[in-house]
């Protein structure tokens, strides 16, 4: 009778330990590449404010020299020409605009430093959904991203990595100030600003071409407008 009531009680705790299981919430975990923007608004609640006023950082913008102008016109001719050898991997444009418009920006200097592939992961308040990622982002003080979109073909515009730049911004660990990032496929920029919150709300910049010489000086302003603002 002792045996059997000790295993009468074993199977109890089981039974409950079971049950207790099945009445978890199911966890869907999902790679922050392979986020989409329907994602980060079902499980996370984020919203597009399209007030300029809420991004207006990206248009208030700081004199570059006519030495950074060329530089900057001289990363532009490198991107033209590695045109002529396709494809372009995400490490090529990385080598070839992103490292040196940081570089010059100053990014590579106190006070900032520069993260390669930072892991995240963030999940919702049921823990039903977790985006995790290890991925193709520079991190600039926590507060500014600079995520690198390869461009293998036409599909992998900048807009192809919103969601995924999102993603990452929405882990940041300082979640009570505005974070910035950046979208590169080396050919095309956008600017993303956001905030935390209830719900979070983000914002973009308009589509900044290489090829155009005042939208690279531009997009080096912003660079550099930010930097200031993180610091």
């Amino acid at each position: 009778m002792i045996y059997k009531s000790a295993g009468d009680a074993l199977g109890n705790i089981l039974f409950r330990e079971k049950l207790a299981e099945r009445q978890k919430p199911m966890v869907t975990t999902i790679p922050a590449k392979n986020a989409t923007l329907r994602t980060l608004i079902d499980d996370f609640g984020v919203q597009l404010v399209r007030d300029e006023q809420f991004f207006n950082e990206w248009q208030n913008l700081p004199d570059i020299t006519s030495e950074e102008k060329q530089s900057l016109d001289r990363i532009a001719d490198g991107f033209v020409n590695l045109l002529d050898y396709p494809p372009l991997l995400e490490n090529v444009i990385r080598m070839s605009v992103v490292d040196p418009l940081l570089f010059l920006a100053g990014f590579y200097l106190p006070p900032f430093h520069v993260r390669s592939e930072p892991s995240i992961e963030i999940q919702t308040e049921d823990e039903g959904v977790i985006i995790t990622g290890s991925l193709d982002t520079l991190v600039l003080k926590d507060r500014l991203w600079v995520l690198v979109v390869e461009s293998k073909r036409a599909s992998y515009s900048v807009e192809a990595g919103l969601a995924q730049i999102l993603a990452y911004m929405l882990a940041t660990p300082s979640a009570d100030r505005p974070c910035y990032g950046l979208i590169t496929s080396g050919g095309s920029f956008m600017f993303v600003k956001l905030v935390q919150g209830n719900p979070p709300q983000y914002s973009v910049s308009k589509l900044f071409g290489i090829r155009t010489p005042s939208d690279l000086y531009n997009v080096f302003a912003i660079l550099k407008h930010l930097g200031q603002l993180v610091s």
